[in-house]
Formats: C-alpha cells, sequence, structure tokens
C-alpha cells in the first residue's frame, strides 16, 4: 500500500492545513496543465490519491489502521471523493468545501439610497425631516418564510437537500467531479411547495413607510446620511440593510458655500466706499426662523476701500462638521460707479477731480494678473 504522507512529504500528525497546503504546491508544480509529461502525470495521480485520503477524516482514520480507504479505485485516478473542486481549491487557494452545501434563504437586505433638498442654513446648522420612503420589508402574511400558511418548505429531491448536484466525468486524468447549484431548488436544498400568496415565496413586500432623518449640522451638498438597518429587508426576511441619505443643498440668495466658509458680496456707492461706512449684513441664522437670533451684523467699511476688496467677518461661517468651531464669512465689496448724473453732481464731482488733481488723470496700466484678476484672487483666497 502507498506511503500516503511520503507522496505529500508530510508528518504522520500532519494537520489538515498542512496537508492541504503540501497538496496545493505539487499540485500547482505536477498539474497535466503545466507540466504534461507522463511521468509527471503519473506523480500527480499518486499525490491526488494521497490527498483523497488523508484530507477525509474516515479514509484517514481506516489509512492509519492499516486498511485500503481507495480499495479496487486506487489506481482508478482521482477515486470516488476527489472532485473538481478540489483542484480549484489547489491552484487558486480557496477553502475546500467553505461554499459546498445548501445556501440560507435568509439573506442580507440591499442598502438604499435617497436624496434630500434641504436649505443652506438647514445645511448649515442641522435639521429634523421626515422621509416617505417605498422599501422592501417583511411580508407580515407568512413572516418572511414565503411559505402559505399551514406549509413549510421541504427537502428538494433533486439535490436531497445538498444544494448542489455532481456531474461525473471520465478523462485522462481519472474519474472527475463538477459540483454546479440544484437547478430545482436554486441552492437553498429545500424548495416550497405552496409559496405565500401575499409575496408569491420571496418572504417580503413593497411598502411605504415614514422615517425620522436627523442631518447634522454642518454637512455639505454630496454629504451621505448613514441610517443603518433602514434599507431593504432581506430575501427570506433577512436583516435589512442601510439606508443612505445624500443631502442636496438648494442654492442660496445671498450666501455661497466654501468649504466652511460663507462668501456674499455687498455693494457700496463709490462715495461710501471713500468716506467709509457701516453696513447692515444679514445673517444665515436669520434663515432658520429661530426667535431672537441676530439677523444682522454691522459690517464696517473703512474709508478708501477699493472695489473687490475682501472683509473677513470671523466665526460668522459653517459650523465644522467632525470639529468644533465655525468657518468664516467673507465679503467682497463692490464699488457702484454712478450711471446717470445731473448737471449739479457733475459740477461738483468736476470741482472734487480738481481739488484732487484729477480733471486729466492720466491712469494707471498695471499686469493683468496684478489688477482685476489679483485683486479676485486676494478677495476669495487671501485671510
Amino acid at each position: 500500500m502507498s506511503d500516503y504522507y511520503g507522496t505529500l512529504g508530510v508528518a504522520q500528525d500532519a494537520s489538515p492545513e498542512q496537508i492541504k497546503k503540501a497538496y496545493r504546491r505539487l499540485a500547482r508544480q505536477l498539474h497535466p496543465d503545466v507540466n504534461p509529461d507522463p511521468g509527471t502525470q503519473e506523480r500527480f495521480k499518486e499525490v491526488s490519491a494521497a490527498y483523497e485520503v488523508l484530507s477525509d477524516p474516515a479514509k484517514r482514520d481506516l489509512y492509519d489502521r492499516g486498511g485500503d480507504p481507495l480499495g479496487a479505485g486506487a489506481d482508478g485516478g482521482f477515486g470516488q471523493g476527489f472532485t473538481f473542486t478540489d483542484i480549484m481549491d489547489a491552484f487558486f487557494g480557496q477553502q475546500g468545501g467553505g461554499q459546498r452545501g445548501p445556501k440560507s434563504r435568509m439573506r442580507r437586505g440591499q442598502d438604499a439610497l435617497i436624496r434630500l433638498e434641504v436649505e443652506l442654513a438647514e445645511a448649515a446648522f442641522g435639521t429634523t425631516q421626515e422621509l416617505t420612503v417605498d422599501t422592501a420589508v417583511a411580508c407580515g402574511r407568512c413572516s418572511g418564510s414565503g411559505a402559505a400558511e399551514g406549509s413549510e418548505p421541504i427537502t428538494c429531491e433533486t439535490c436531497r437537500g445538498r444544494g448542489e448536484v455532481t456531474q461525473v466525468q471520465r478523462s485522462f486524468l481519472g474519474e472527475v467531479r463538477t459540483a454546479r447549484p440544484c437547478p430545482v431548488c436554486r441552492g437553498f436544498g429545500t424548495v416550497i411547495p405552496d409559496p405565500c400568496p401575499e409575496c408569491s415565496g420571496d418572504g417580503r413586500v413593497r411598502s411605504r413607510r415614514t422615517i425620522t432623518v436627523k442631518v447634522p449640522s454642518g454637512v455639505d451638498a454630496g454629504t451621505r446620511v448613514q441610517l443603518s438597518g433602514q434599507g431593504e429587508v432581506g430575501p427570506g426576511g433577512g436583516p435589512a440593510g442601510d439606508l443612505y441619505v445624500e443631502v442636496d443643498v438648494v442654492p442660496h440668495r445671498i450666501f455661497n458655500r466654501r468649504d466652511d466658509d460663507l462668501l456674499c458680496d455687498v455693494h457700496v456707492p463709490m462715495t461710501a466706499a471713500a468716506l467709509g461706512t457701516v453696513v447692515d449684513l444679514p445673517t444665515l441664522e436669520a434663515d432658520t426662523g429661530t426667535p431672537d437670533v441676530q439677523s444682522t451684523v454691522p459690517l464696517e467699511v473703512r474709508g478708501g476701500t477699493q472695489s473687490g476688496e475682501a472683509i473677513t467677518v470671523r466665526g460668522r461661517g459653517v459650523p465644522r462638521l467632525r470639529g468644533t468651531g465655525r468657518g468664516d464669512l467673507v465679503v467682497r465689496v463692490v464699488v457702484d460707479t454712478p450711471s446717470r448724473i445731473d448737471e449739479e453732481q457733475a459740477d461738483l464731482l468736476k470741482r472734487f477731480a480738481e481739488l484732487r488733481d484729477e480733471d486729466r488723470p492720466a491712469g494707471q496700466f498695471v499686469p493683468t494678473h496684478k489688477g482685476v484678476f489679483g485683486r479676485l484672487r486676494n478677495a476669495f483666497g487671501a485671510r
């Protein structure tokens, strides 16, 4: 009788994992697709027979006690217990038998995604909203089993509950067995002879329900809020997946958002820009509808402010989503030049120009990147 331990190169007390590892190593070297030499093919058959015996606890025990677990089939190639899956295990490192057997009808449901439209103030300071969603829920009539009342799944007669069927073929390598899911029970090992009329055997139905969504402060467009266990219920009454709520922020009439900062423009007359003024600037808090919030803050425009200059109001931006504090409010000043003036106003401006020796200004030319675009960059980039 062959020395199966010696064939695989393992000790007699080798663990199943050590035996599997030794077989994988040898199979990759000796498989006919890799090495077609006739002598190598015989060696591969020996290794395969050794693995068939030592990987099966019952056959290994019989062999250790001096018996012949393969009997007359020892020279027939792979014997009775060797399947095509074992070769796949050797080449791709799968856990032998880990995926075999019937699969459960109860499976986790899919995740779901819906979009929620919120105002900028709601995204900044948080909100709680009620959402109506249409998802799969457990069938109330069969409680998720899929079987009609008074019945239950029965063992599949085709695969006898194994969930798979085996096809046996003969080749130059010997007897090769290929396992595939049972076409009758689809791999479950059981069939439902009398399906539930409400869910047609799926164990779930579509239903519309209302859920409460709490949007944290500081979220931005594209942020997803995860609601665990609020997604689709799985087949067979399996656990529900998660529901993801993706935030979509409606454009604001005054403010734009950049990270945690708020940006806006304020238009002032040229006289106010020259002399200086104080402007009442609306706050984003006023949009929340909360009583007694400060609806405006004073914005000081210093005398001599040029068009395009930025004024930063610290701590008036958006609260940070994963941190403390708030961003800033950056206000760009736009100086408005009057397009229509009357005769008296024109005389006053001429007199003003004469006093400043600007009645015939020569003008000043600067490179473009230091002019208008440079000022715009400074307005929204510098702090």
